[in-house]
This record gives structure tokens, sequence and C-alpha cells, in this order.
């Protein structure tokens, strides 16, 4: 007997839960869900601070590296992604930034309809649980996913922003608005109670409560099935025995939310890809389409300075300290425990005459060796990073073979647009200003990393070369747009070019990136489709939030 189901999705991280939770909504209607790694029992998921100790850890992530870059003196650098239930919902950051209005705008000027600012409000809104203050003609109150409000204050991070005040930064108080995203504050975040609240723990685990939804853990997809145009399944195999070789097979549709990397390598190994590259790795044609291109991500580049009189994160992680901070932690009060690794935003333009920001900057009362999120400095350490919000340099992902274990090219080409160059060099002297304030001066010790010997343009650049890294912020790998787009993978209902049954549903498929990190427009995304799929009609704008 066939193993069958309505839908099969391939990947159960902030597209795939959603998608779980809305197909199942519907009786009678079964749905399958594929997860590569295990089930997220590990404690170090639900305790937000376990996010250090889960990035590197490689039963839990894919330990994906770029290719040696010409833009970054000719370094790799580590590109992870979860591998496991939640997928990277379960391992990131944690922050809630939608972006800008223009974001969006520009997707359906790109002609993809439906996709403008007020058409994709109604499915930020329907995802999010908003503790705390906002306009509710723009955030969501009774949706699924808690979003809170930092409440663990620190004087170094007060400090800070009133230092960025002097600068004429203005505080933002909701950079969600969609209105005006300029200005410091603090980061909304998906903690609630102390805890992680991953897109698994609030969207898949009650869907599969229905009964209606199975879901396999280690499951490795290695090849979508089709018949003719038409994909009616999918190959996968465990994850730990490859041996064990299974199929599943889908009614309606089949579903890719394996995320930029790997929804690029799982589609051109199944035949769906630019020909060239199919007839490199010996795989029959199923359709001709630009998977893998378009591919970019946010740049980050971080500023470390040492600082006095007051004790930072990296010393109340450690002895005593630490103890004290579990303590408050299972009192249910503000610790160390249960803040995001970014705590505070800061967005900015690089010219005067920008009427919205280019930039995105953090900041924490914490510094890492090297500049590199990992392990903590052994001194006081305080930490301003930045990226350039809409980078033009594009990459791409590549199948290497057709073997599902083999980790696919990863190419994003960073820094190799002068543009890119000359946004992130503004935004590293933006973040040094910011660290030498008259507000800032009685915690700030000296600067630790670049060091003070670095001043020129050409300086700073050599130092985002050799320094800079990934932000995690992967999309375009399956472009959406219309036929008519040589760059589209994906129409505007997220549905495979030439193909029948198969949409891919992931942040694969924005054909821009949106100024913020993209966890919540994933969702967003995955809420859409989720009524595309149902063959709903699409939630209603939002009235008094026009342009």
């Amino acid at each position: 007997m066939a193993d069958m189901f309505d839908y099969v999705i391939i990947g159960s991280g902030a597209a795939g839960s959603v998608l779980c939770r809305r197909l199942t909504e519907d009786p009678g209607v079964t749905v399958c869900v594929l997860e590569c790694g295990p089930a997220d029992r590990h404690p170090y998921i639900h305790i937000p601070a376990g996010f250090i100790k889960m990035l590197f850890n490689p039963g839990y992530t894919f330990q994906f590296q770029t290719e040696p870059g010409e833009g970054i003196k000719g370094r790799r650098i580590p590109t992870t992604q979860g591998r496991v239930l939640g997928g990277s919902s379960s391992i990131n950051g944690m922050v809630y930034n939608r972006g800008q209005r223009a974001d969006f705008d520009s997707w359906a000027q790109r002609g993809n309809r439906g996709w403008g600012y007020v058409d994709v409000l109604p499915y930020f809104q329907r995802s999010q649980k908003r503790i705390g203050s906002g306009d509710d003609r723009v955030h969501g109150r009774d949706g699924v996913l808690p979003i809170t409000d930092n409440d663990w204050i620190h004087p170094v991070m007060e400090a800070f922003m009133t230092g960025a005040q002097e600068l004429g930064i203005p505080r933002c108080q909701d950079y969600n608005s969609g209105d005006e995203q300029m200005g410091v504050g603090y980061f909304q975040r998906a903690i609630q109670g102390g805890y992680r609240r991953s897109a698994a723990r609030m969207f898949l685990y009650p869907a599969r409560e229905t009964g209606r939804l199975a879901v396999r853990t280690e499951a490795r997809a290695c090849g979508i099935l089709f018949e003719g145009t038409k994909a009616t399944g999918v190959g996968y195999v465990h994850d730990r025995d490859p041996s064990v070789r299974r199929e599943v097979f889908a009614r309606k549709e089949v579903i890719v939310s394996s995320g930029t990397v790997n929804t690029a390598k799982l589609l051109q190994i199944s035949g769906v890809g630019p020909a060239w590259l199919l007839q490199q790795l010996g795989v029959p044609v199923v359709a001709d389409l630009p998977v893998g291109e378009n591919f970019r991500d946010h740049y980050s580049t971080r500023i470390v300075a040492r600082v006095k009189n007051a004790r930072t994160i990296n010393e109340m992680a450690r002895g005593p300290g630490l103890a004290a901070q579990v303590a408050r932690w299972m009192l249910g009060r503000p610790s160390i425990l249960a803040v995001a690794p970014s705590i505070v935003h800061w967005f900015w333009k690089t010219e005067d005459t920008m009427r919205q920001p280019d930039l995105q900057g953090v900041f924490s009362p914490a510094s890492y060796k090297a500049g590199f999120v990992g392990l903590l400095d052994d001194y006081p350490g305080m930490t301003c990073g930045v990226w350039q919000h809409r980078p033009e340099s594009v990459g791409h992902v590549r199948a290497r073979s057709v073997n599902p274990f083999e980790d696919p090219v990863i190419q994003p080409n960073y820094l190799t647009d002068p543009m890119d160059q000359r946004v992130l060099v503004k935004g590293m002297h933006w973040a040094r200003r910011l660290l030498h304030t008259k507000a800032l001066e009685p915690y700030f010790a000296a600067d630790v990393l670049p060091g003070p010997a670095v001043r020129t343009d050409e300086e700073w650049l050599d130092y985002a070369r050799q320094y800079g890294s990934t932000a995690y912020h992967l999309i375009g790998t399956a472009r959406m747009g219309p036929v008519t787009d040589k760059t589209a993978v994906v129409d505007d209902e997220l549905r495979v070019h030439g193909l029948q049954g198969l949409r891919v549903v992931d942040a694969s498929v924005m054909p821009s990136m949106p100024s913020a990190n993209t966890y919540s427009s994933t969702m967003m995304i995955a809420e859409k489709a989720s009524d595309m799929i149902r063959g709903r009609e699409a939630l209603a704008p939002v009235e008094g939030v026009a342009a």
C-alpha cells in the first residue's frame, strides 16, 4: 500500500511548521512533514542563551561553509542552518523584525500580485501574539507566536541608546510599525516566560495533536518524485542510515520548505534547475529554471570595545555570576539566560537625504573572541555590529553531486559589489562613533577590535573583508516572479514554473532582501501560502495603513 497523504512538506522550519498547523486545520486533510534532523528535545534549544551552544552543534545544525570569496580575502565563512524540528527557528537569535513597507511593495512591483505591504500585513498579524505596546492596526494580538519586549535592562545598553540620541538617532518605540524604522531601541523577540518560542513548539506541535499530521524526523529528502511534470511524492533516507530508503506520496501537492540552501540543492538533484548544471550532475532535466541563482545574504561586521565600571554578560556567564543568573531565570526573573544575542537595535542611514535607513545595527553588553559569535571574551566587553539592509552582491547555491549528504557549493560573493563596500564602510564608521559618545564614556575603556589604528576607509574595508561574517539571512534561490522574469523559479502563488503539484514556501522565494532579519517574513510567506494552497480568499488588507 502506498504511503499517501494529501500534502507532503519537506522541512519543519519556520515555514514548514506554519504550514503544518494551517493545513491541518481543515478536517479530513492529512499532512506528512519530513525533517532531516532530530526532535527538539535538547534543553539548550529552549533556553534562549543556549543559542551560543546550539549554533555549532552538528547534531542539530547543518554546518555549511561558503566557498572562498574574492571579496573576503579568500576566506570560508560558516553558514549554519537549523537541522531539527523547528529548523532555524530552534537555533536562531529569536529577533522579530518585519522590515520596511517598501520591501514588500517592491515585491509587488516586480509583478508579484498580492505581495505589497497592505497585502502581506494581515499575514504578519495572523501569526503574531504581540505582548506589549504597539498599534493594533499593524500588530496581531490573537496569533500563535508570542512576541515580547526585552525585560533585562543593563546600564551599558541604556547609555548606548542615550549616546545614539546625542548623535541624532532618535529613540524608536516600534520599528515594526511599517512606517518608521529609523532609530534605536530594544528588539522585539520570540521569547516568553524565559523560554524560546520556536515555530515547532507554537505551530507544529499543536498540529500534531489533531491526528492529521505525521512527523518524520531524521528523514533526509533525496529527491522529489515526478510523473512527467507533476510532482507526486518524495524519496527520503534515514539520516543516520542511508541504506534505509522510503517514499511518501502526495495526493495534492509536494511543498518544499527546506530553507534557501537545502531547497536549492533538493530541487537541483530532483531535476529542477539550470539545464547546464543538471547535465553536469547527470540528472534528467524536469524543468530548466534558475534554481540556486539570485542568492543574497546580509554580511555583518562587529566592532568590539572593552568595558569599565560595569559587569557585562562576559563575566555574568561564568562562575558565581552564572549561578546567580540561573537562579534568577528559575524564579522567572529577568536574566541573561532569557535574552536574545542581539538586544538593542539601531537603524540608520548613510546619506542625510535618505527617508528610510539603509543600515541595521545591533548592540549588546557582551563580546566574542575575534568578533565571531561563539566564545565569550575573558574581559568585560561590548559589541556594536552593523550590516547593509539591501546588499547588491549576488551569489549562488549549486549541488556538487546527487548525494543528498554532500553539502552544496555556497558562494555569496560577499563585498564584490562596490555599493556594498561603500555602505558597509560608512556603517562601521557609525558603529565606532556610537561607541565613543559622551553618554557611553563612563563605561568605555578601549577599542579592541579592530582597534584604534584602523581609521581610513581603506583600512575599514580591509577589516570587513578579514573579519566580517554572515547574519544568517539567506534568501532568493527560488525567486518569486512572473514567467516572463528569467530570474524567477516560482509564480506569485509559489508554484514552480512549468510544473504541477509542486510549491516552494520558504525564504528562498523572496525576490529581494527585506530590510530586516528574515524569520518573521518567512512565517508571513507560509501564512499567505497556506491560504493559496487551501483555495481560500486572501485576507483583506488592513484598513488605515495604506501608503
